[in-house]
């Protein structure tokens, strides 16, 4: 059974994730989508909020699992009996530090193997930031996120404003 995990912080998840994930849906016997913790950045929907909402957004996958996960990505690759890591790109930007990503994990893990996929053109230019700071200022989102991210969005952005 081959195995790839999908790591990110997906805060929030968007169709250019979305996008990946169902590509490799389509390889992999099993994908995990992997939710990371990130100690150097601010998250705006907790660890939980945002397992559970690419769980829902994932529900016609049914090779899909998605999991948190708290340390080194090749300890918990390494866990989960899986020897691919998927990494989305979106432009040759991404490209130097994905790439001293994948050095660094297989200086760790020798038997992993990152895989880069190119996310689809009309998502190259999107990025969970972008996202939130459309939705902070109440922009539409509508072709960048799935209806229920967007939904959270304007709910948590309504909340924060009216704090």
């Amino acid at each position: 059974m081959q195995i790839a995990v999908y790591p990110g912080s997906f805060d929030p998840v968007t169709n250019g994730h979305l996008d990946i994930i169902h590509r490799a849906s389509r390889l992999f016997d099993q994908v995990i989508v992997a939710v990371g913790r990130q100690a150097s950045k601010e998250p705006l929907f907790s660890f939980d909020e945002r397992v559970e909402i690419i769980q829902l957004v994932t529900t016609d996958l049914p090779n899909v699992t998605v999991e948190s996960f708290d340390g080194l990505l090749a300890h918990y690759v390494h866990r989960k009996e899986a020897n691919i890591i998927i990494r989305g790109l979106r432009a040759i930007s991404d490209f130097d530090y994905e790439f001293q990503l994948a050095l660094a994990i297989k200086k760790l893990d020798n038997n992993i193997e990152t895989l880069f996929m190119m996310t689809n053109s009309e998502y190259s230019f999107l990025s969970s930031s972008i996202v939130k700071e459309i939705a902070s200022y109440d922009g539409c989102v509508r072709d960048l996120v799935p209806p229920l991210v967007a939904e959270r969005l304007r709910q948590k952005y309504q909340y924060q404003n009216n704090s």
